[in-house]
């Protein structure tokens, strides 16, 4: 792909198309559901700035960063998708699938290991990279939300929904992971307060 234009003018009544040129409204479901979706990609890329200035171990910086990377793609693939009608799609088009909610858990469990039991609920927060995966998370539930509206109204591929359920329980993990590996504390929820 090659953009040599960044503005068109044709969003500016508030219209746009989707991937194989239908006309929608800029509020429209489908467009809340794939901007909400790249919503949460910025964020991971907040997540992997703040990363590589962090004084977290240089192995765990890699290892955090790789699986961002993927993380990321996985989310343009899945933004390409939701901005995509289904019988608009071509043939290869790249849809979060089995395999990639399989890495996620497999990631998961990798993560956990080295974690205590929960024994508590945790307050967002720690350090910068910590407290951005946790805000992560929580876009990554509303943009779960706004998927599961979108698949009661139209089809789409089932293994998004899936993808971003695991993907926010990954962002959980490596907020924990992360404030491990930095020795950075973890602040329970005190129901006394």
């Amino acid at each position: 792909m090659r953009i040599t234009k960044v503005y068109t003018r044709t969003g500016d009544k508030g219209g746009t198309r989707l991937v194989g040129g239908r006309k929608v409204s800029k509020d429209d479901i489908r467009i809340e559901t794939y901007g909400t979706s790249d919503e949460l990609n910025s964020i991971l890329g907040i997540v992997r700035a703040e990363l590589a200035r962090s004084q977290a171990p240089s192995d765990a910086r890699t290892q955090l960063d790789s699986w961002l990377e993927a993380v990321q793609n996985d989310l343009f693939n899945l933004g390409s998708d939701l901005a995509t009608l289904v019988e608009d799609r071509w043939e290869g088009i790249r849809l979060v699938n089995e395999a990639d909610v399989k890495r996620l858990e497999d990631e998961i469990d990798a993560m956990n290991e080295i974690l205590p039991p929960l024994e508590e609920f945790i307050l967002p927060g720690g350090g910068p990279v910590s407290a951005f995966l946790h805000q992560g998370r929580t876009v990554c539930r509303r943009a779960e939300r706004l998927v599961v509206t979108l698949q009661r109204e139209q089809e789409i591929n089932p293994q998004a929904v899936v993808y971003l359920n695991r993907l926010s329980d990954w962002l959980f993990v490596a907020g924990r992971w992360v404030a491990k590996a930095m020795n950075e504390p973890e602040f329970l929820w005190d129901r006394t307060r």
